[in-house]
């Protein structure tokens, strides 16, 4: 699976990249049919309260998937993300399969 990452408005470090990188490749545990994902990662409002915004939409091959959360910290929201997508994945295989 591709990850392509975008920050806006900042410079994500390595080190955010790879927590990044390592959250969403553990998402092809749920599905094999991932092809790629794209994450944005924003701050908003830099003098607020959670203002790291993160989005992650899934391209897989029936379709997509997408979560956009905002918390205090990139890693935060990225689990947070990763979390809705979890349950999203979950949810769309058991359409599939009928259960």
């Amino acid at each position: 699976m591709e990850l392509r990452i975008q920050s806006v408005n900042f410079e994500a470090s390595d080190q955010l990249k790879a927590f990044a990188e390592k959250k969403v490749s553990k998402l092809m545990r749920f599905s094999d049919d991932i092809i790629q994902s794209e994450m944005i990662m924003k701050v908003i409002k830099p003098d607020a309260p959670n203002n790291k915004e993160v989005s992650i939409k899934l391209n897989i091959k029936q379709g997509e998937s997408f979560a956009s959360k905002t918390a205090g910290t990139f890693e935060e929201a990225i689990d947070l993300c990763v979390e809705a997508l979890e349950k999203q994945i979950i949810r769309s295989k058991e359409k599939k399969t009928g259960k």
